[in-house]
């Protein structure tokens, strides 16, 4: 992964990264099967003010060299004139994820999500809906797959302890839960090939989540794009940060 992303630009590699995983897996799914982008909307209001996804309906400039807030002024009629305040107001986020269905039925075989960085804040709406949407599919026997390819937030609820990793992909078959498999992978390993199940009887569809990472990130151009002269965001250790910055990726 190019840690740079996650800070800079997740929204448009998430919404690239979809679409070049979906192209990679329709010919291996034909004719049995499609791969079809989905979507939710929901209001995202937030759980702190200092969220993302919250912003100021106004903007109230300060003059130079003024750092407070002003309380009420009386007027010249002796009135209370108002204070200009900031109020929240809730984001309209929309987020993808794949379903392959067969075809003939259209019934829903898999589930395929990558995680957002709303699924992953702490008591956000975001968050709710998704933990929401994945109950109902471990209750059935859906195939579900979610990458999470974000180092920052919170990692998904799981009985068993996550070994240490930035990175995960986990593979939750409808016919074995609650078992599942975890993929984990560290900033400086290549992305795994992960298989994505179908209906029993027929075998796995490898996905090379690596090749698809570089298709995404060199046919939208990432390199072009990212601004490696910021700080990473969420920061590195150490050892991390100078292993980054060894690679010379910044381009001229």
């Amino acid at each position: 992964m190019d840690p740079f992303i996650e800070g800079q630009d997740w929204k448009g590699f998430d919404l690239q990264f979809i679409g070049s995983l979906q192209a990679s897996m329709a010919p291996k799914l034909h004719p049995a099967y499609v791969v079809l982008v989905e979507e939710r909307v929901y209001l995202e209001k937030g759980a702190e003010p200092e969220q993302p996804y919250i912003r100021p309906d106004v903007t109230v400039a300060e003059a130079a060299g003024e750092g407070r807030s002003r309380g009420p002024v009386a007027s010249a009629t002796g009135a209370v004139a108002p204070i200009v305040v900031t109020l929240p107001i809730p984001e309209k986020v929309t987020e993808r994820w794949l379903t392959i269905r067969r075809r003939d039925t259209r019934d829903v075989v898999a589930v395929i999500e990558v995680l957002s960085p709303g699924n992953k804040r702490s008591g956000s709406d975001g968050r709710q809906e998704y933990l929401a949407k994945r109950a109902g599919v471990l209750a059935s026997q859906t195939h579900l797959v979610e990458l999470d390819l974000l180092r920052g937030g919170l990692r998904l609820p799981t009985v068993t302890l996550l070994p240490e990793a930035d990175y995960y992909a986990f593979i939750s078959r409808g016919t074995t839960r609650p078992s599942a498999h975890v993929y984990p992978w560290r900033l400086r390993d290549a992305l795994p090939v992960i298989p994505i199940p179908l209906l029993e009887g027929d075998a796995d569809v490898a996905v090379d989540l690596q090749g698809i990472f570089l298709d995404t990130y060199e046919r939208s151009g990432f390199q072009w794009s990212i601004d490696y002269t910021k700080p990473i965001a969420p920061p590195l250790s150490t050892a991390d940060e100078a292993w980054v910055r060894e690679l010379r990726i910044i381009r001229p």
